[in-house]
């Protein structure tokens, strides 16, 4: 083990005293804006420690989160960690059956339930016997309140003692790859991994996060939640996804992190009021060229933005250049809920668009069989609940197998090649990495999103969506644009690799519709399953652009 790191408990009891009255969390509920100093944050806390040990919860107790994005999460999960609990953060947009096996399965004995979509549905997924404290603001049926609770309890007083070696959390992955799994994680790996990324980005210190991306991802929980703590900076929330841009602009933060879909989307948004051809002849003109940049900053909320994040997937490097061209420097970053997020990452000044940058200090990492991406480093889990065989499976000699696969240059920027488990054979006998195809496709304006299909099939295939713009075009343009994106992207591809058939569907893939994880990654599995059985008579079709 490396040097000890202070935990998150030990940050936030040290800005709690240094900065008592500075704003820490703010939340629009209902246009207004909800506001905790830390001194108030911590009152609250350390009330909600006192009631958990008042309840019997202390040490190895498991307590769950249900909630979106909102200040008593955070209060929340801090309260966990001071009573001596292990925190359960769950995602708030999971089916009750998905719920319920989580609970079960982590031996949850109590649960915080607070803004939700459909709570009567998620309901249906927490068992009676647990205990169910609502958070203000969102109150749900059958639940105890957090503020009738903490009303006239004495806070607990000091600094709670915390083992480092003690486990801090089960995160359940989204479930890209199959059933959930829950990563145990420790105090000490969590700190490592925040203390390690601020020593990697020193010009991180007083900021302001933006929080609209779930808590309970691993990325989020560790920039915005760990990111704030470790540098006694402030966080505000999103309201929905209704307030967004609305919310982001009110905001104005300093640090921002987005998945790709999301600046896929603000892309799309931006292009819609003005389109490409108007937007390169405006960048070709000097001063104008820098008054739009500067305009377009500050309509999307990033106007004062430092540090400019991407990660959970892969992110087309065109996007990336596009953005660049707008003065906006996006660094992406690379790790897994398995290593708290800590592998890899583009440092500003030093950016490699197409890599996921270069190790952090303190991470050692090398290719195994199949150029798999292994990496060692304080970060990595204790294991996976209960799966002792699976979780020896997952390490190498001590190093953590990501299942990535990649390719490392000289000065060490890494770049993916996609996952391993995703690599099919066509009939052909040969293997075809669909992630590489898909990312050449994506350069492409008309597409929006795209997977690349064909395991045991006479030819791959690519089944896409296509972008808003594209949409306005008519389905003749669009054909005749889609045989030259095709035929451009065969040229670049092995004769194996060659798809035969783009087939354009009518419907986005979304959470809701159950084609993408909660940080928008394409559920492989479940595309299979929702278009697999009409693969072949798609194929057997004549045209090579196939609107469904």
């Amino acid at each position: 083990m490396s040097q000890p790191v202070p935990t998150i408990v030990d940050k936030f009891c040290e800005f709690e005293s240094s900065r008592p009255g500075k704003l820490f969390l703010a939340e629009p509920v209902k246009g207004v804006y909800q506001t905790f100093t830390w001194q108030q944050a911590g009152n609250e806390v350390r009330r909600m420690v006192a009631v958990l040990q008042n309840m019997g919860l202390g040490k190895n107790d498991k307590v769950a989160i249900l909630s979106k994005n909102c200040a008593h999460w955070i209060m929340a999960d801090l309260a966990i960690a001071m009573a001596g609990c292990i925190s359960v953060p769950l995602y708030p947009n999971v089916t009750p059956e998905a719920l319920q096996e989580i609970i079960d399965h982590s031996e949850s004995k109590a649960i915080f339930i607070g803004k939700l979509d459909n709570p009567d549905e998620l309901r249906k997924g927490v068992p009676d016997n647990l205990t169910r404290i609502s958070f203000p603001f969102y109150p749900n049926k059958d639940c105890l309140s957090w503020n009738e609770l903490i009303k006239d309890v004495n806070g607990i007083s000091g600094k709670p003692e915390i083992d480092p070696m003690s486990l801090s959390c089960i995160v359940y992955t989204s479930g890209t790859t199959g059933q959930p799994k829950g990563v145990m994680h420790s105090f000490h790996a969590m700190g490592f991994a925040v203390n390690t990324f601020l020593n990697s980005y020193p010009d991180i210190k007083e900021e302001i996060f933006f929080s609209y991306l779930p808590l309970c991802h691993v990325a989020e929980r560790m920039l915005v939640e760990c990111g704030t703590i470790f540098t006694g900076s402030t966080v505000y929330f999103v309201e929905s996804m209704e307030t967004f841009a609305k919310n982001l602009a009110h905001t104005n933060p300093t640090v921002f992190l987005a998945v790709p879909r999301i600046w896929e989307k603000i892309q799309e948004g931006l292009l819609k009021k003005m389109p490409q051809k108007k937007l390169d002849t405006l960048l070709s003109i000097p001063i104008v060229s820098w008054l739009i940049k500067k305009t377009i900053k500050k309509k999307l909320g990033l106007g004062n933005a430092k540090f400019v994040f991407t990660g959970a997937s892969p992110i087309n490097p065109a996007l990336l250049k596009w953005y660049a061209r707008l003065g906006l420097i996006i660094q992406e970053a690379y790790g897994m809920t398995e290593n708290v997020a800590l592998s890899h990452s583009n440092r500003r000044n030093a950016v490699r668009f197409g890599t996921v940058g270069q190790p952090y200090e303190g991470v050692e990492v090398r290719l195994g069989k199949d150029n798999e991406v292994q990496v060692k480093s304080d970060a990595s889990m204790s294991g996976y609940y209960k799966e002792p065989a699976l979780s020896a499976e997952c390490f190498e000699d001590g190093y953590l197998r990501t299942g990535d696969e990649g390719s490392i240059d000289t000065d060490g920027y890494l770049t993916i090649t996609g996952r391993i488990k995703d690599q099919f054979k066509t009939s052909k006998g040969k293997y075809i990495m669909p992630a590489t195809i898909e990312s050449k496709i994506l350069q492409s304006p008309l597409i929006a999103q795209v997977c690349v299909v064909g395991s045991g099939m006479s030819s791959a295939i690519g089944l896409c969506n296509l972008s808003e713009s594209a949409k306005q075009l008519n389905t003749e343009t669009h054909t005749q644009e889609l045989k030259e994106v095709l035929s451009a992207v065969n040229k670049t591809l092995e004769q194996h690799e060659h798809l035969s058939k783009l087939i354009i569907l009518p419907d986005e893939w979304t959470i809701a519709n159950g084609l993408l994880t909660p940080t928008l990654k394409i559920k492989r599995k479940m595309i299979d399953a929702a278009f697999g059985d009409k693969y072949e008579s798609w194929i057997k079709m004549h045209d090579t652009i196939v609107f469904v």
